[in-house]
Parts: structure tokens; sequence; C-alpha cells
């Protein structure tokens, strides 16, 4: 696993610890170009074709238009539904155009924390392999250079676990963002993240997918500050009976 050199900002905003509740939004950061929030699990960035559920786009766009009626929020990456974490919107067409054009030169770290079924393989590894999506929507893992299917890179180290225990806690570094890249990849060795039957987990002991965005590090695309915002894991991640090399799991 090749290391990359760490260009860590000091954090802008860290959200409170705890869990956020059903469908609230922490509001991070706003300029006049960019909104940063926490997600909370279980509320879609947008709304399904067909579906009137209400979404953290739309709780962006109404927060907007408290000071500016027109406004809109603008979509520039994605979390999966019952992913918890920090969320980047553009506030305007420029500032999306800018981030889309730039994004893998101006984002630099997207992490995350996972709880997996059993005891990872090593304390630290890479999944380096080649996803592709079928008509329902689901990924997986295919030969290089199937028509469709794109390289996914994901480095990852244990936080917690011990010998024995049904779960691992992992944080995941992204090199690239493909859909559903972390539940896919950990489903095809043998360690989907709990909760996440859609992927082969056979249990859910958080009543809910265990995967969480707990940090964005990226440059601003106008005044090229770098910006780093933390999300807490959720505590529920560590409710296991078996003790951990860095305390309770």
């Amino acid at each position: 696993m090749q290391h990359r050199k760490e260009r860590r900002a000091p954090p802008v905003s860290k959200a409170p610890a705890g869990h956020l509740p059903a469908g609230r939004a922490q509001f991070l950061y706003e300029d006049s170009d960019l909104i940063v929030v926490d997600k909370p699990a279980g509320l879609p960035v947008i709304a399904p074709e067909g579906s009137r559920a209400k979404t953290l786009y739309d709780i962006v766009t109404a927060h907007m238009q408290k000071t500016n009626p027109r406004g809109r929020a603008a979509v520039v990456h994605r979390l999966d539904r019952d992913t918890s974490g920090v969320m980047l919107f553009a506030k305007n067409a420029r500032v999306k155009k800018a981030l889309m054009d730039n994004w893998n030169k101006l984002v630099r770290r997207r992490c995350y924390t996972a709880l997996v079924e059993g005891l990872m393989p090593s304390e630290t590894g890479t999944l380096d392999s080649w996803l592709i999506e079928n008509r329902a929507g689901q990924v997986y893992e295919t030969k290089p250079g199937t028509r469709g299917a794109l390289r996914a890179i994901t480095n990852w180290k244990i936080i917690a676990a011990a010998e024995g225990a049904p779960y691992s806690l992992v944080e995941l570094e992204l090199e690239t963002g493909r859909k559903h890249q972390i539940r896919a990849q950990l489903a095809a060795i043998g360690h989907p993240v709990a909760g996440d039957a859609r992927y082969g987990a056979r249990t859910d002991p958080a009543s809910r997918l265990c995967l969480h965005a707990h940090l964005l590090e990226f440059e601003h695309p106008f005044t090229h500050k770098v910006l780093v915002f933390e999300s807490p894991v959720p505590k529920v991640f560590y409710q296991s009976e078996n003790p951990g090399p860095h305390g309770r799991l």
C-alpha cells in the first residue's frame, strides 16, 4: 500500500458528538459559493424518480432560500441514502461547474468509517478492482477491461477489532469515487458493511447501514483555501461486546 503525503489543514468545523436524529441535517459551513452539511442516515440526497420523499437537497435549498428566494442547491457528489456524514453542495451553477470540472484536483481526501462483518485480513490494505453496475443497480467486481467497468481504489486500515470478533471497525480512504464503491469492494472480499443486506450482510447491529463519511478535505475552487470538515463516528458503531486494541469496539 502506498501512503500519500498527508496535507491535512486544521478542521474548519466538526459536527457535535453523537448521532444525528433521523432526517436532521447539521450545517457545518457556508460562504457565498458553498454549503457543507452533516447528513443523517436514512435521508436521500435527491428523491428517486416518482417519489416525493423529503431529501437533503430540499433541506439545503430551503436553507438557501431564507436569504435568497431564488436560490437552489447544486449537487456535486452524493452519499447513499443510508450513509451518513459530510457532504458538499454548490450554491450556483458557476461553482458547480468549477467543482465538477476539477473534482480530482480539488478534493484531497474523502475518508469513511465502516463497521464490517468479520475480522479484516490484515491491519491495512488496498482494494483495487474493476466495478460494473447491472440493470438492477447492483454494483459488482468484474475483470479488468470489461466494457463499462470502472477501476476503483480504496485504501483501508483497521481502527478496532479483536481476534474472533464479529466485526471490525475500519477507516477507508477513497482514491476513486465510484457508485457503491466501498460497499461492493468490501462485500467482494467477504466483509460486507454491517446492515448492508443488499451486499450480503447477515447482521444489522445498528438498524442502519454502518457506513459514515467522517472527513472531507478540499480546496475551495475560487479562494484556493484548503478546507477540512469532520463528523464524529456514530456511537452505535462501537456498541459491540468485543474489546479492540484501541478500546471497546
